[in-house]
């Protein structure tokens, strides 16, 4: 299946075996005996990359090829959730200055992802 996948996700940018392994700076033998070897995985990873795709996809642990968005975003809910959780850091209260502030610091962390 993996050696399908790459194969079928290869012609749709017009790419052989060959062009996909030079692109990902391995050798088109390592391609190949994926067919009976298990790939290391950052071999895997660079050939998923050059195929604009994912590892999963090409395992056929899922059938989308799309890469997943990575910009999380996070509510004004779910960051009072968390900070009603957390009332105290090494064992001291914490104040509504330092909620303030660990609320500005999730809130850029999230949205800048």
């Amino acid at each position: 299946m993996l050696l399908d996948r790459i194969k079928e996700r290869g012609k749709e940018f017009d790419m052989s075996l060959q062009q996909i392994a030079q692109a990902a700076q391995i050798s088109p033998n390592t391609i190949y005996s994926w067919r009976v070897k298990t790939p290391r995985a950052d071999k895997l990873k660079e050939v998923a990359k050059v195929l604009h795709t994912t590892t999963d996809y090409l395992n056929g642990s899922t059938d989308d090829p799309s890469i997943p968005d990575k910009k999380q975003t996070i509510t004004d809910a779910d960051l009072d959730e968390m900070l009603d959780n957390a009332r105290s850091f090494d064992g001291k209260p914490m104040t509504p200055h330092d909620r303030e502030l660990i609320r500005a610091y999730l809130k850029g962390l999230y949205d800048n992802k």
